[in-house]
């Protein structure tokens, strides 16, 4: 297969090829978005084998319907489109968000994690990446997947709204009220004030602050807010944790795909690909 195990194919030219029936494009194409999907999934759901399925029906739809993409979207905010339904349905099949975060087993994290440059080093990556997603846990899902695709899987707050079906104005605000709940969640790791402690005559530091983070309030208002932070210990500090919380959350590693669920989702690319008595292209 022309394709196959050529690294040097850029993202689009297998896109093109896989949209004119190319097997051996899709193919590539998929295995390269394997660990984006199910880490997303992760993310989402919080446990192994919701995000197996989750990426196993998220790659699956994109081998019966990668003709019909037409490039309006790029192909990461079309996947997460198509796996944060996925995520839905999951959700509302278990009434609800994921009561607990499922950590991948030990071996599982040992065997993904083996390029990591130290045991130390490893285990403050794990810890991280269990910290943040039990944080996320403890989120509504409608505050959760706008705080996982802005903050952490870093997509623009249009295309946050191009997947979630919702306006840039409502994920912005959705976005603020997710940040601080989540600061809030991760305070013991991040360290910080407490927001209750403001004086009568301090502003919603928080607010403005991650307003700021999505260009909301003009520059006059920037520098008073700057002036006011810069003479108040405690909304420095406010300010502070808000920025560790979510330069933690930009940081902490992606939960790596299992070797299980490597082969597993492989086998079902493959058979999705090479149905039976069919050669070379895409079925029609």
């Amino acid at each position: 297969m022309a394709h196959e195990g050529d690294g040097s194919q850029t993202e689009d030219a297998l896109l093109l090829a896989a949209r004119k029936g190319d097997r051996a494009a899709l193919g590539d194409l998929l295995e390269r978005q394997q660990q984006r999907v199910f880490a997303f999934g992760m993310k989402m759901c919080g446990d192994v084998e919701d995000a197996q399925e989750v990426a196993q029906d998220t790659l699956l739809s994109m081998v019966r319907s990668v003709r019909d993409f037409r490039g309006e979207a790029s192909l990461s905010t079309w996947l997460y489109t198509v796996a944060r339904s996925f995520c839905i349905k999951k959700r509302r099949r278990s009434k609800g968000a994921p009561a607990q975060h499922e950590p991948l087993d030990a071996a599982e994290r040992e065997q993904a994690s083996a390029a990591a440059p130290s045991p130390e080093q490893a285990l403050l990556g794990r810890e991280t990446r269990d910290a943040v997603a039990a944080a996320l846990d403890q989120l509504e899902p409608e505050a959760r997947e706008v705080v996982i695709l802005r903050d952490i899987e870093g997509l623009t707050a249009s295309e946050v709204a191009q997947v979630t079906g919702l306006s840039v104005a409502a994920v912005k605000s959705r976005l603020h009220r997710a940040r601080q709940s989540l600061r809030t969640q991760l305070l013991a790791v991040v360290g910080g004030e407490e927001v209750a402690l403001a004086q009568p005559n301090c502003p919603d530091v928080l607010t403005m602050l991650s307003k700021k983070l999505e260009d909301e309030i003009s520059p006059d208002l920037c520098a008073e807010m700057e002036r006011h932070v810069d003479g108040c210990p405690h909304c420095k500090g406010v300010c502070d944790s808000l920025k560790r919380t979510l330069a933690l959350c930009k940081s902490a590693p992606s939960p790596l795909v299992p070797q299980h669920v490597q082969e597993s989702l492989r086998k079902a690319v493959q058979a999705a690909l090479n149905p039976v008595g069919l050669q070379g292209k895409l079925p029609e």
